[in-house]
């Protein structure tokens, strides 16, 4: 219970603090109910407002800090007009010390404390004291004065350089524990490289093996079935091997961000016309024309081609504006060449910032060997080129 009014206390300075000088008048009603009815103030409802606005100012104390110390030190003239001690003055003087003390360098914190103070000094200095306090003179009182503020500031400065190390522990513990955890990231990854390497290696012996055993088969296919069987056999056996390894080494490579495998299988070529489609629905006119007479293309290229043709089209829809679109795929015979362009604006002048999307294109181009080519267009709109090299899928031997 005490923890939660703490903390509502702690969202709401203003309320807070003027609990606080509501406290400060109450602590001076019951010294003044505690002392001699000899030392009372003449009257106690003149009191008592003299006690209000004289706290006043500790409620804008963070807040308002600077303004809560001109108003202290305005207070000053109830002394100096109606030979009033206030008791409330000096535990308003010596909050506002500690606050500033305790909430600012030590620089602002000195300025402050001159300021309270001095005042409060000269006049001591210039004011006899109250009726009510013949016997205090006005040294005494000087000397009182200085030793609140002394200590005051001292409390305030003690606070602050507590919490200034606890802030500082809290900093270096937080550094320390994402060290702690870049470190233990950094091992989980250098001993994933690892295994991936193992894996790779056995998946690469794996391949292997089933290339010399395919080309073994092709050699006594037709004068030992016998043998040939029994290698197809063997291919069929280290296959099913390298696919469990390669889905391990796949689980090794994959992170927890990476959203789970999806099992529908990758788009390739044939869904580059389906993309045009969706791409015109959503507004953007797009032509689609294809070069060449497409032949047998391996799979990771294929689908490199269409997350070319796929990001072109989506920077497109959203940099292009009012404009047109062309696709073109092209097959040369040693290549596949991809092409998409629009007569739109292009990116905003001044942009230089490369996306995610083109670092994407130009890693998956990169992978095979290609080239990757992206800019503006002369006269306008935007061009994305690759040329990936294609490799034979089968011996033409």
């Amino acid at each position: 219970m005490y923890t939660g009014l703490r903390q509502r206390l702690r969202r709401r300075p203003l309320v807070a603090d003027g609990l606080l000088a509501v406290g400060l008048v109450l602590a001076e009603a019951l010294l003044t109910l505690l002392t001699p009815r000899e030392f009372w103030p003449r009257s106690l409802p003149v009191a008592l407002g003299w006690s209000l606005l004289c706290a006043a100012p500790v409620i804008l104390r963070r807040l308002a800090p600077w303004a809560a110390v001109t108003a202290a030190v305005a207070t000053l003239v109830l002394p100096m007009l109606f030979e009033a001690n206030v008791a409330t003055q000096s535990f308003t003087f010596a909050v506002l010390t500690y606050t500033l003390a305790a909430h600012h360098a030590v620089r602002p914190a000195l300025l402050a404390a001159v300021l309270l103070w001095v005042p409060v000094s000269l006049v001591n200095a210039l004011v006899l004291p109250a009726e009510s306090l013949p016997q205090l003179s006005s040294a005494y009182l000087i000397a009182n004065n200085l030793l609140v503020g002394i200590v005051s500031f001292s409390v305030g400065r003690a606070v602050h350089a507590r919490r200034t190390s606890i802030e500082a522990l809290r900093e270096r513990a937080r550094v320390a524990e994402a060290n702690q955890r870049a470190l233990a990231e950094q091992a989980v990854a250098d001993e994933q490289r690892r295994i991936a390497r193992e894996l790779h290696d056995v998946v690469a012996h794996h391949v292997s093996v089933m290339g010399v055993l395919a080309t073994g088969v092709r050699r006594v296919l037709r004068r030992d079935p016998d043998a040939a069987d029994e290698a197809v056999a063997t291919i069929e056996e280290t296959s099913r091997a390298t696919l469990r390894e390669l889905r391990r080494l796949l689980d090794v490579l994959r992170t927890e961000a990476e959203p789970a495998a999806d099992l529908a299988p990758q788009p390739g070529l044939a869904g580059i016309e389906t993309l045009v489609e969706q791409v015109r629905e959503a507004g953007l006119p797009v032509t689609f024309t294809v070069a060449g007479t497409p032949g047998p293309v391996e799979q990771g290229v294929a689908l490199t081609v269409y997350r070319i043709v796929q990001e072109a089209l989506t920077n497109a829809l959203k940099h292009a504006g009012q404009a047109t679109a062309q696709v073109r795929v092209g097959f040369p015979g040693d290549a596949v060449e991809v092409e998409v362009t629009d007569t739109g604006r292009g990116p905003a002048p001044g942009h230089r910032r490369v996306g995610h999307g083109l670092v994407g294109m130009r890693e998956r181009v990169a992978l095979y060997g290609g080239v990757l080519r992206t800019g503006a267009r002369t006269g306008g709109g935007y061009r994305v080129y690759a040329r990936i090299p294609v490799e034979p899928l089968a011996d033409a031997r």
